[in-house]
């Protein structure tokens, strides 16, 4: 196997075991969406979206992809060194039972041990429902990175809804926004963490006044990396003291609104009723 060619300090950490200084590291700081490759190898190592910020000083990732990373306990017994499973480069340490995450694991890696590459494609899509669709529409539209807002329907059993049927309450679908972002100006993580601080993700039977089930709070994750963001921030929240309504599902037939629903506050220069933004995160 070609390896790439290593400075004095690479060597020190990479092929010497050695340890960078906390809160130096270039990654220690850095949640951009891609992948993370070994320094010696190029061997895939971590996926952004089980990267976490611990506080520890260097990176903290609660998976690996998978086979990627071996496990060897060091020789005093004190703790258990994580390695390149493709080269052996040495990457840090792995611990348990922290709490950080609902996996409870943390590999603590040194930033000189990888490379990191955004994904190719940067536009992506994310669906939110926080209630009428409106407000939640106005927030995102107002967030870097965001290509466009779509209020639409999701989640119901009924072909093609129409506004009438969906206000019953009786189709099954909630009132959702399809959000486009380019996730190279603008993260998922971000994203998610702005839908909860625009609308009560605790109401369990609408949002505000708008009562029904239509309005209810949810996530539809388009892959596992979304769904494993939402479920930290999730999990981030209880750790607040809030007792969070938002359920997760699985990505189904979005639905586009009819135009009159389309860009509203923005088109009758009014302002949301029932939303409003409050840091939380």
């Amino acid at each position: 196997m070609k390896y790439n060619i290593l400075s004095e300090q690479e060597k020190y950490v990479i092929e010497q075991k050695g340890t960078e200084r906390p809160f130096t590291g270039i990654y220690n700081d850095f949640y951009e969406e891609g992948t993370y490759f070994c320094k010696k190898c190029n061997a895939p190592l971590y996926k952004s979206v089980d990267k976490f910020k611990s506080g520890c000083g260097w990176p903290s990732f609660d998976d690996e992809i998978k086979g990627a990373v071996k496990r060897v306990p060091d020789a005093d017994g004190r703790r258990v060194e994580i390695i390149c499973a493709s080269c052996g480069a040495h990457l840090g340490h792995v611990f348990e039972g922290e709490g950080f995450t609902s996996k409870n694991t943390r590999h603590c890696v040194n930033s000189i041990s990888l490379n990191f590459e955004k994904n190719s494609n940067p536009n992506k899509k994310a669906y939110f429902a926080g209630g009428c669709f409106w407000g939640v529409e106005y927030y995102f539209q107002k967030q870097k990175g965001v290509k466009s807002v779509i209020s639409g329907y999701m989640g119901g059993f009924v072909d093609n809804p129409t506004y009438e049927i969906v206000s019953t309450g009786n189709s099954g679908h909630l009132e959702v926004v399809e959000v486009t972002y380019d996730e190279s100006v603008v993260s998922y993580e971000s994203l998610a963490k702005l839908f909860f601080e625009i609308h009560d993700f605790t109401q369990i039977d609408g949002q505000g006044p708008d009562i029904g089930s239509q309005y209810l709070t949810a996530i539809f994750y388009v892959d596992e990396s979304q769904r494993n963001i939402a479920q930290k921030l999730i999990i981030e929240l209880e750790k607040k003291g809030y007792k969070v309504a938002t359920t997760l599902h699985p990505e189904v037939t979005f639905y586009k609104a009819e135009d009159y629903h389309q860009n509203y506050y923005n088109k009758t220069g009014k302002f949301p009723y029932c939303h409003s933004y409050k840091k939380i995160f």
